[in-house]
């Protein structure tokens, strides 16, 4: 079979692809700026102590959402046909799994606020745990979409939750209800969300308890459900440990830079990957077609990322004072830290959807589980510099945890350490260059007005990247114009073309 058949059967895959990007990315980024802009709106009226209350319980949410069934959904993603039985059994698991898990967080709050020794979170918790009965109607209906890549509905789907949202939000923060405005918020969105896909999909079915033939699709989903229990350690227990010694507003401070510097990696990759997923499954059976297009968007996210992180980090008391207002400024030291980590976390997530579609979720469970013991122990040891010490934890851990995922993986993507180095190499130069122009612009400015300082630092920013992009990486710069444009391929290429689908 020559190259170009083996790609896909299906002709118009490519393009469904492309159409699956514009709309899963398109409505997110509305939906993200809608998001944002009631997020920013509530962080002003609300205090540091506020968030960092909510942050403990999230910890405790996030905790007990790993066993939620979310690998159930994938494995009918994954899988080459689904028969109805199947999507019955994992809508009964699921059924079962988070009315179990609803029922544990409502026996755990109590003793959850003895360990934060704040009263509050045992009331907190009680009702968040309504997230998790909206899990399953939310989970199945999406995943059957997902699996025939149509990402229209749930994305205006997002959208529409996305509203519904940030209406919530600043009504309750208007009104005076403090943390609880960041308990209904969430609340609303989740059930939204639920509400519409069971219409939009039409998912009227009746669940099945007798699992029986149901194996497989238990054993895919039981391995990302490990892979998903220790990424939610490495990622939860700077908070966790964190929680137990540090005050409400130091700990706030903390939680909203690691937010502001997560947005990219959390809210905008996990997207692609959802795309990723399924149209790397495609390539499975096609190696050199795989390590193409797994290399093709590691350079397109790059190119994205590492201006955005570097940038930040050298603007951070002005992004931080434009955003969040002057009595979030104590939290600037720890945006330009923790943003120093962020590319080489985007680049570790990058794996986990190519694993995954060539069949080796056992890899991403690897990396999870090296990271579930590295991180804690890294934020024990940082802990002793206080919330500082964490966010350098960030900067040391994240390497290596990168380091060890990519010798995983690297045989059964097919890439080399040159060719990985080569697709990180343009973003991550032309972006250390443009950040230290950026930098020293920055002491030459005069003291003006915070929105003016940012503002003229971005623009610098944004010239001098576009400009190193033109001179050292001209191709790079091309690649990422075909992108925002959507330039059709050559007819002569003959390696998939996913080099709009950054994974």
């Amino acid at each position: 079979m020559n190259e170009e058949a083996s790609i896909t059967a299906d002709g118009n895959f490519g393009n469904r692809v492309r159409s699956a990007v514009f709309w899963r990315s398109g409505t997110q980024i509305l939906a993200q700026i809608i998001a944002w802009g009631a997020t920013l709106a509530v962080i002003r009226i609300l205090d540091p102590n506020d968030y960092g209350i909510f942050a403990m319980t999230q910890v405790i949410l996030v905790f007990l959402s790993f066993m939620n069934g979310y690998g159930l959904a994938s494995s009918i993603i994954q899988a080459e046909k689904v028969e109805p039985i199947r999507i019955r059994q994992a809508f009964g698991m699921l059924l079962l799994l988070n009315g179990g898990i609803a029922i544990l967080q409502i026996l755990l709050a109590p003793v959850a606020a003895d360990y934060y020794r704040q009263p509050i979170i045992e009331d907190l918790l009680r009702v968040q745990a309504l997230i998790f009965l909206a899990t399953p109607f939310m989970v199945l209906p999406e995943a059957l979409m997902t699996r025939n890549l149509e990402f229209k509905k749930p994305a205006i789907i997002n959208l529409i939750s996305a509203i519904v949202g940030a209406v919530v939000a600043l009504y309750f923060a208007l009104n005076g209800y403090g943390v609880w405005t960041l308990i209904y918020a969430p609340l609303s969105i989740f059930w939204t969300r639920a509400v519409c896909l069971v219409i939009a999909v039409k998912f009227y079915i009746w669940p099945s308890f007798n699992f029986k033939g149901a194996g497989a699709m238990f054993g895919f989903g039981a391995t990302l459900l490990a892979s998903h229990l220790f990424w939610t350690i490495q990622s939860q227990s700077d908070i966790f440990i964190a929680g137990r010694f540090l005050n409400p507003h130091e700990l706030g401070l903390y939680a909203e830079a690691l937010f502001l510097t997560t947005i990219f990696a959390a809210k905008f990759v996990p997207p692609l990957n959802e795309v990723a997923f399924p149209a790397y499954s495609r390539l499975q059976d096609d190696p050199k077609a795989l390590s193409w297009s797994f290399l093709k968007a590691v350079r397109l996210i790059m190119l994205i990322c590492c201006p955005l992180y570097f940038g930040m980090s050298v603007t951070a008391s002005p992004l931080v004072g434009t955003l969040f207002g002057s009595k979030w400024l104590e939290m600037s030291p720890f945006v330009s830290i923790l943003a120093l980590a962020m590319p080489v976390m985007t680049l570790q997530i990058l794996f986990a959807p190519a694993n995954n579609a060539a069949g080796k979720p056992e890899i991403t469970a690897r990396a999870s589980f090296v990271g579930a013991i590295l991180m804690p122990i890294t934020f024990l040891i940082g802990l002793q510099w206080g919330a500082i010490g964490l966010a350098w934890g960030w900067v040391i851990a994240f390497p290596l945890l990168t380091l060890f995922t990519f010798l995983q993986s690297y045989r059964h993507i097919g890439i080399s350490a040159g060719q990985l180095a080569g697709a990180v190499w343009p973003g991550l130069s032309a972006s250390i260059a443009m950040a230290a122009i950026v930098w020293i612009a920055d002491q030459f400015l005069p003291d003006m007005i915070v929105y003016a300082r940012f503002a003229i630092l971005v623009a610098i920013g944004g010239l001098a990247y576009v400009g190193l992009l033109w001179l050292l990486a001209k191709q790079a710069l091309l690649e990422i114009f075909q992108l925002v444009v959507r330039k059709k391929a050559p007819e002569s290429q003959t390696a998939p073309d996913l080099a709009e689908s950054p994974s």
